[in-house]
């Protein structure tokens, strides 16, 4: 987490890429707090997010088409549908990432795209998979000299962390919105990392 943070602070090379730094950082923190797919963090509204009671309500999962579109879909299950609690680390940051986004839009006037995206690009549209990890996730992992992971890796690493911690596997189950068959993976990859000696 020291080598994380402190490769946030380096210089941007130019104001889209910090803005894409800063606006992953928000997101990541989501992630990491959360354990939500990827699909789901780009697909998360604002009315989703209930910041005074902290919690977030998975209702959707937002990706591309091959014609070249967006699609809005419902989680693959009824456990991917849930409501869960959010860190006051995560809440702090949505917070802070709130504001922002109101100055970036009163900027844009008219050119903005409103679709109460949490996560969108600098317009309002939903943000590129692909460009997400190359302009903000990757990027970040070579700043904190850390190995290039694939976003999906997040889910795992935040989910060995809670059973590390002691937090039960069925609340990590629910957590990562697993059905009961896919639970047996996570603490195989706790006990990888364990054997590995890794963080």
């Amino acid at each position: 987490m020291a080598a994380f943070n402190a490769a946030v602070g380096g210089p941007g090379r130019d104001l889209d890429h910090e803005r894409s730094f800063q606006l992953g950082l928000k997101l990541y923190v989501l992630a990491l707090t959360t354990d939500m797919r990827q699909g789901e963090l780009l697909g998360l509204k604002w009315s989703d997010l209930d910041l005074d009671a902290g919690t977030v309500h998975i209702k959707r999962t937002l990706g591309r088409v091959r014609q070249g579109g967006w699609v809005e879909s419902e989680p693959k299950s009824a456990k991917g549908r849930r409501s869960i609690a959010v860190a006051p680390l995560a809440v702090q940051a949505l917070r802070q990432h709130r504001s922002c986004q109101l100055e970036e839009r009163l900027a844009l006037g008219a050119l903005w795209e409103d679709r109460g995206l949490v996560f969108p690009n600098l317009i309002g549209r939903p943000i590129e998979p692909q460009n997400l990890l190359r302009r903000s996730f990757w990027p970040l992992l070579q700043r904190a000299e850390l190995p290039r992971l694939r976003f999906h890796d997040l889910r795992h690493r935040a989910a060995t962390l809670l059973l590390s911690l002691g937090t039960h596997p069925k609340i990590v189950q629910e957590l990562l919105g697993h059905s009961r068959s896919s639970l047996n993976s996570i603490p195989t990859a706790t006990c990888c990392l364990a054997c590995s000696g890794k963080p």
